[in-house]
């Protein structure tokens, strides 16, 4: 699925659905850089985003995949 992630006013760091029309925060995220793990997402959510660079300039759009359960 396509994600947009961005960093709000406030420095905490957020993922936008297109297809849901759905921003929420990103509350965990399995590794220090983000990039090439597991994000948890405020709804309960949990995305696996794709292999990037640590210094990866945000906003983003990138295509992530949903994990069950």
């Amino acid at each position: 699925m396509k994600l947009m992630i961005r960093k709000n006013n406030n420095g905490a760091l957020m993922a936008y659905v297109p297809k849901k029309d759905l921003e929420v925060a990103i509350t965990e995220s399995e590794k220090p850089e983000l990039w090439g793990g597991v994000v948890t997402l405020a709804n309960g959510w949990r995305l696996e985003l794709p292999e990037m660079p640590g210094d990866t300039r945000l906003p983003i759009t990138i295509e992530a995949r949903r994990l069950e359960g």
